[in-house]
């Protein structure tokens, strides 16, 4: 039985190395990337079962990752990695298709588990995050303190503006012009009511992409 191809995915070089070498012996590590955009392309590319993934990377975080390769390669399995224990923000990550996941502060075991899991067509949740996780997805149709974007481009406008980056900037990383970006954050700031710059960051904090 071949080993499962796993593809990296952190903003931080010490632990792509680390995770790298924890999997090495029961998978093939095909490549470790460190933002979303590079994820993307390299998936397309390399062809992993499986995507380990940390959802504040920069240039695309992992849940807009996860909910791209979804819709692009629905045959890799996503699993978040993050620090992140809050339980709506895993619901959101299930939601957006991912597989699995984790709590960077779980057992190397239970990382090797969780992909084990994904690759016979099953979800793993992190017993850390589970039982808060259900309750999320139960009630999520009243959750209102959560707000929504349905947009992927608005998203990801949303992101690179949080990251502090330019109009211009922005633009040239999504191949769209600096009108098409301003156009996209001023009907974001109507849609969610956020009056100033501050306040469409906070938004962005919620919505887990910066």
């Amino acid at each position: 039985m071949r080993q499962p191809r796993v593809l990296l995915a952190d903003d931080h070089q010490m632990l792509r190395d680390a995770l790298s070498h924890l999997l090495e012996q029961a998978c093939d590590v095909v490549g470790a990337v460190g933002d979303g955009r590079e994820l993307l392309s390299a998936a397309a590319v390399l062809a992993p079962d499986v995507v380990v993934v940390d959802i504040a990377m920069p240039l695309l975080n992992g849940l807009d990752a996860a909910r791209q390769l979804k819709r692009t390669m629905p045959q890799i399995r996503t699993i978040i990695l993050t620090v992140n224990e809050d339980p709506d923000l895993a619901a959101t990550a299930i939601r957006y298709g991912a597989s699995g996941y984790l709590l960077k502060n779980s057992a190397g075991t239970e990382l090797l588990q969780a992909i084990s899991e994904v690759m016979q067509g099953r979800s793993y949740i992190t017993p850390l995050v589970a039982k808060g996780m259900v309750d999320s997805l139960i009630h999520s149709h009243t959750n209102i303190d959560r707000p929504e974007l349905a947009s992927t481009r608005q998203r990801e406008v949303l992101q690179l503006l949080a990251e502090g980056k330019s109009m211009k900037q922005i633009g040239k990383i999504l191949a769209i012009t600096p009108r098409t970006v301003a156009f996209h954050k001023y009907g974001m700031m109507k849609q969610l009511g956020a009056k100033t710059n501050a306040d469409l960051f906070k938004i962005a904090h919620k919505l887990g992409v910066s």
